[in-house]
């Protein structure tokens, strides 16, 4: 598992895969009333990985400190 986050846009997004190729991500799903974060599945229905905004008010601390920096 691979976390980034951008913390200018306060977005993080965490990897379930190694890699997720263009076009692979063919649906999202938006989970939580206040759209806590959002689900990226493939053709199959596989859950590939979960971009959660607000993220620093989301996850913990911990997680984002050892997340690769991007932005």
């Amino acid at each position: 598992m691979r976390v980034t986050y951008d913390a200018e846009a306060d977005m993080a997004y965490i990897y379930l895969v190694d890699r997720i190729e263009p076009g692979e991500a063919v649906q999202q799903v938006v989970a939580g009333d206040d759209a806590t974060a959002v689900l990226d599945l493939d053709a199959q229905g596989r859950l590939l990985g979960v971009e959660v905004p607000d993220a620093a008010s989301r996850l913990h601390p911990g997680i984002l400190d050892a997340a690769e920096r991007i932005g």
